[in-house]
Order: C-alpha cells, then structure tokens, then sequence
C-alpha cells in the first residue's frame, strides 16, 4: 500500500541563494534621487554657462552664506514636518526676532541678552503653536496662518513699519558677517543646526518616537508615548530656528525689517518637500532637507547670474514645490 507522503509532490525548501535584484525603472530613480539629479544638472549647466562667474571663490562663498539662514528655518521645520504638521508662521516670525534682537542691542541691552530675549520670543512663539495644534485641536495649517499673521502685524507695530539700522552694537555684526577661519560665521552656525537635529533625530529615543508619530499617531498613543507633548516640542523647535535665522539675517544685513524674513516661509517648506524625495522616499529627514536647501540656492544665484526676472524665479520656485509634493506623495502611497 502506498503512502500518502509517497504519493504527495515534495515542496521545494526556499533556497538561501540570493535571487536576482530587481532593476529599479525611472520613476523610482527619480523619487530617491530626483533632488540630487537635479542639483547636480544645475551645477553643470551654471558653470558651463557662466563658469568665471558661478565658480568663483567669492560667489560660492556667496551660495553658502545664503542657503546658510534659509538650511537653519528648514532644518527645524524638518521636524515639525517629521509629526506630521507643518508650520506657515516661521517666516513672519523670523522676521519679528529679527527686529526684536535689533531693538534690544539699540536699547543697550547687550550682545548676548538681547539674542536671550529673540530666542525666548521664538520659543514662546512655538509654544503658542504647539498648544493650538496640539492641545486645542485646531489643524496645522489654520493656527500657523492665524499665527503668521498676528506675528506679522506685531513685527510691523513694534517697528511702526520702519527698518531699524542705526544704534546697533558692532559686535553683532560678526555673527552674520564674520569669518572662523576661511568659512563665514553664519554657516558655522547653520553646520550646528543640522549636527544637532540630525543627532536628535537619528540617535535618540526622542528622534524615534517624533517619527513614530508622524508615522502613525494612534499607534503611538497607544504604545504610551505622548503625542501631544511631542508635537508640541516640534513646533517650540521650529520657532527657536525661526528665531534664529532672524538673529543671522539680521547681523548680515545689519539691519532689521519687519518683513525681512517673510520669504523663508516657501522656501522652508520647499526645501523640505524637495528632501523627501531623497533616500526615504516621502519621509522628512535632516539629509534630504540640506540638499534640497542647495538645490533652491544654486537655483536662485544662478539665475540670478543669468540676469532671470524675478517673477520667473518664484515661478519656478512654485513649479518645483508641486513636483516636490507629487514626487513624494507617490512615494508615500506607494509605501
């Protein structure tokens, strides 16, 4: 008589053999390294177009320092963007810490008491943020464009619309325009940002929770984090950067405006959509953001360099961010 285990086919074991890797189309080398690409295509053709112009010391000094200020508001929005909010008020708000610490140099307060009270007008600003999305449940996008506006109207009061220029201590001026070495003072500032954040993101308890939220909040509140409280965190982050990209914009301009930083706003969160599509497809992280930063840099001196309208500028800045925003959200689905 025969078996059953006679009659029955034998199942091949898996085999520990590693298969074939499957090639990756277009598409998916575009979404993990599209921003790259695209750095990296602008860099060759401003140089081929301009090259005693767009490689020289002076005007790559020049790119530095100006995605410096812009890589300290994106860097911390970064991690706003990481829980899953975002924050429109950043701008208007640099721009208010801005005349803040100006203000207070003017009223003989001192270097680094005054920068004590912008960063404490930023972190307060956050708090306030934080607390509306957080805690009194009103969406991302309401709050901060409340909260964008009111910080705006204050900057515009405190000032009575002027700029304030004359009064300012001189030992503030180094902090946006000095040299440590042969690197500017405020890329040096904008290195410690991002070592800072990336640490915190990468190599803490308090980095993998933040992505844990942003990845699935329900799940977290009931694996026992505290959501609320993280969000909150996030956003008290992104003000004290805010703040901080004031305080350099103002040392380098020397002045203070009270709508000097409005323009940080767009491309902060450019910068970070643009990041997403680098490594980890449709995921905010430090990495991605810095070259997303370079990219809208070296795209705006080099058309800067071409003599480009500026209209056309912010034409294309708005282009980028709709691709940036496609780009990961296909990402995102696809995960």
């Amino acid at each position: 008589m025969t078996s059953q285990t006679d009659t029955e086919p034998t199942l091949s074991q898996p085999s520990d053999a590693p298969g074939p890797t499957p090639r990756r189309s277009a598409s998916q080398w575009l979404r993990s390294y599209g921003t790259f690409l695209g750095l990296l295509a602008m860099l060759v053709v401003f140089s081929l177009l301009r090259p005693g112009i767009f490689l020289s010391v002076n005007n790559l000094r020049n790119i530095t320092e100006q995605v410096a200020i812009l890589a300290i508001v994106a860097t911390t929005m970064t991690v706003v963007m990481v829980v899953g909010d975002f924050d429109l008020s950043v701008g208007t708000l640099a721009s208010l810490c801005g005349v803040v610490v100006a203000d207070m140099l003017i009223r003989g307060l001192g270097l680094w008491p005054s920068i004590g009270v912008a960063l404490g007008v930023g972190a307060l600003a956050g708090l306030l943020n934080g607390f509306l999305v957080a805690y009194a449940g009103l969406s991302a996008f309401v709050a901060t464009l409340a909260t964008m506006t009111a910080f705006r109207g204050l900057a515009l009061w405190y000032t009575d619309g002027a700029t304030l220029f004359s009064g300012m201590d001189e030992s503030f001026r180094p902090i946006g325009q000095g040299m440590t070495g042969p690197v500017p003072n405020s890329v040096w500032i904008m290195l410690a940002v991002l070592g800072i954040t990336w640490f915190l993101m990468e190599q803490t308890t308090l980095g993998r929770r933040l992505y844990a939220v942003g990845g699935n909040p329900e799940a977290s509140f009931l694996a026992g984090i505290n959501v609320r409280r993280l969000r909150l965190l996030a956003f008290v982050y992104s003000g004290l950067g805010a703040a901080l990209a004031g305080i350099v914009l103002t040392s380098r301009l020397f002045s203070a405006h009270p709508t000097a930083g409005e323009p940080l706003m767009l491309t902060s969160i450019a910068a970070v959509f643009l990041g997403m599509t680098m490594f980890r497809e449709g995921e905010a992280h430090v990495p991605g953001t810095l070259f997303g930063v370079l990219l809208l840099g070296v795209m705006n001196n080099g058309l800067n360099i071409l003599r480009v309208n500026s209209y056309i500028q912010s034409v294309l800045t708005g282009v980028i961010i709709i691709l940036a925003v496609l780009v990961s959200g296909l990402s995102r689905r696809e995960r």
